[in-house]
């Protein structure tokens, strides 16, 4: 099996997470620069086998695109050009910032760590794909 990717778009920062290779267990991967993140998705995927790359879709209370969608959506388009074998899936990724400041809080993390933005990106891409990799049982 190859493991399965997730994405936590940003205008500056990009949260990233990954599965071992079983896609058992969703692991943070790290926060790279937004401007960096083509590269560094090209230099993943020439290194570790990805089956599957999942973006957070970001919506609104009232099921409407946040206004990230209009970067998000060319930049999904870009990578199912360059990485044509490999799908891209979108997964519903509201209050994966809040949940990600809850667990970082019972953590037990300190507070200028709590503070520290890059963290809380890579939990929130953890937890899309937590949440993705559990939607997924439910429909097998």
């Amino acid at each position: 099996m190859a493991r399965i990717l997730a994405i936590d778009y940003g205008k500056k920062r990009t949260g990233l997470a990954v599965t071992d290779e079983l896609q058992i267990i969703a692991n943070g991967l790290t926060t790279v620069a937004t401007v960096d993140l083509v590269d560094f998705i090209l230099d993943y995927v020439k290194k570790e086998p990805v089956e599957l790359i999942v973006v957070g879709l970001p919506k609104q209370m009232n099921n409407q695109p946040s206004e990230n969608m209009g970067r998000i959506r060319p930049f999904v388009g870009h990578l199912r050009k360059l990485l044509p074998d490999i799908p891209v899936e979108y997964h519903d990724e509201r209050f994966t910032s809040v949940l990600a400041h809850q667990a970082i809080l019972q953590s037990g993390i300190g507070k200028m760590a709590r503070r520290n933005k890059e963290l809380v990106d890579e939990v929130s891409a953890t937890i899309i794909l937590q949440s993705y990799m559990e939607s997924r049982r439910m429909r097998l």
